[in-house]
Parts: C-alpha cells; structure tokens; sequence
C-alpha cells in the first residue's frame, strides 16, 4: 500500500489569514488615499484664501486713500460661505496704516487666511473729508452704464 500523498495546495486558515492580512492592508490604503484628498482640498482653500485676501489689500492699494476701521463682507463663489474683515489703524507716522485682512469659515470658526501689512495713504493735493473719500469710494464702485 502506497501512503497518502499530502496535497501541494492550501489551507482553508491560511487564505483566512492571507485575506485578513490583505484586508487590513486595503483599508489602511484607502484611510491614507482619502487622508490626502482631504488635505489636499483644505490646502486649495488656504490658498483661495491669501489670494482673496491679497485681492483686497490690491484694491486698497489702488483705490489710493485709506480710511481708518473696519470693513467686512462675503468671500466670493469660490469661498463659499467664508467672510472677511478688514482692519485699517493709524499708525504714530502720518499718513501709515497698519492694515489686517482675515477670512474666516463661519461654520467652523477657523481662520483660512489672514494678510498684515502696512500701507501709506497716497499723499493728495486736495484732501478729501471721510465723507467725500465714502462717497468717491461709491461712486468708483458702482458699475458706470456706458
């Protein structure tokens, strides 16, 4: 009589294993995958962030006069539903503002972004009152029918 041969193939526990093994790996990858979508997509809001902010201290810039306080509003269609405040303080040197722009997530209360610079009020030889600069401030912005 011949022994009984033993089979080359495998055991029902090692595919149980192999697959338990194969299973805790798959979910660790997907759990790293969707770790760096979601930092990735914050990152674009961060960055959305600074650029909406630096837009604002453009059009400060450009508008060429400065007025002491604070302003807020609505981010646009890209930041949905974040908002921004700025903030423009007079400095001890005539003329200097210490300007802070800050978008934040209402819902989360988190800041995106936030911009800090200073900035010199472009010297005019007709100075405007606050009231003329709010009213020229209208005027350039609201849209001219051509």
């Amino acid at each position: 009589m011949r022994p009984a041969r033993v089979s080359p193939g495998f055991s029902l526990i090692e595919v149980l294993c192999a697959i338990l093994i194969l299973g805790v790996g798959l979910v660790g990858l997907t759990e790293g995958i969707a770790g760096a979508l979601r930092t990735g997509r914050e990152a674009q809001r961060h960055t959305a962030a600074v650029l909406y902010a630096a837009g604002l201290l453009e059009n400060l810039r450009a508008e060429g006069y400065l007025t002491e306080g604070s302003t807020e509003g609505d981010c646009g269609a890209g930041l949905v539903p974040c908002r921004w405040r700025q903030t423009l303080n007079r400095t001890d040197l005539d003329g200097l503002f210490d300007v802070t722009i800050v978008i934040e997530d209402p819902r989360t209360q988190h800041t995106l972004g936030s911009l800090q610079t200073l900035l010199f009020e472009v010297p005019s030889t007709s100075r405007l009152t606050p009231a003329e600069r709010d009213a020229e401030r209208r005027r350039r912005a609201t849209p001219s029918s051509r």
